[in-house]
């Protein structure tokens, strides 16, 4: 086998046990930073505004109202909303306004582990690293992950800096109505803002109250959820 074979092949072997590692570090150890933090630092001079909470200590309303605004089939797909995707794509190739499909999963894999952008290396890594968190973590792992790392204002990183900032309050007195708030800014948090609702926000409020009452409640473990039903 050539050399520069052998050294790609140990290197590749090199990266997957350490993503490997990582991702089981990361299901027992709280985030100490992500990569967007460190970017948005480096490049808006932005301060950050950040306090990991257990998921215990973060109103359920915030996690019912995430998968209701975001990610709907959270507790039943693998990581990917394949429909989703497919969509997405039917729409891109009529030319329609690009829809996001990305899950809650792969928004966590994506802020945890990796960087913006819009490269085929990334979505690749960004595929791996879901399948990863969806086998060593499991959904509640990555709800907890995602609301206290995912970008909720200028500077504002998860539920303990939103609840404070925007509210006065803590993760755990979040309302419903500020929950779903506070999910109408997840498509672009530093463009709207949970403090400042404008009418639109308001509107997106309303439907994603509507789509929670539909919901009712997060269920993480799914053999449980099935068992219940039956």
């Amino acid at each position: 086998m050539p050399k520069t074979v052998r050294i790609l092949l140990k290197t590749a072997l090199i990266l997957f046990i350490t993503s490997i590692i990582w991702v089981l570090v990361y299901r027992f150890v709280p985030i100490p930073v992500t990569p967007l933090m460190l970017i948005r630092t480096a490049t808006d001079d932005a301060p950050i505004h950040y306090t990991w909470q257990p998921l215990e200590n973060i109103s359920p309303h915030l996690a019912l109202a995430v998968v209701s605004s975001e990610d709907n089939l959270f507790t039943q797909h693998h990581g990917f909303d394949i429909k989703a995707i497919k969509q997405a794509r039917e729409d891109a190739q009529k030319g329609k306004r690009l829809r996001g499909a990305s899950t809650i999963s792969q928004q966590t894999a994506k802020n945890v582990f990796l960087w913006n952008g819009r490269s085929w290396v990334r979505k690749g890594l960004e595929a791996y690293f879901t399948l990863l968190i969806e086998l060593i973590w499991g959904k509640e792992r990555i709800m907890e992950v995602y609301l206290n790392c995912i970008e909720m204002g200028n500077g504002i990183y998860g539920a303990a800096a939103v609840a404070n900032h925007h509210f006065g309050t803590h993760p755990s007195k979040l309302t419903r109505e500020q929950c779903a708030l506070i999910a109408a800014t997840l498509p672009n948090p530093r463009k709207y803002s949970s403090a400042a609702p404008s009418k639109y926000m308001r509107k997106r409020q309303k439907e994603i109250l509507r789509l929670m009452n539909l919901i009712g409640k997060v269920e993480y473990d799914e053999k449980q959820r099935k068992k219940e039903q039956k």
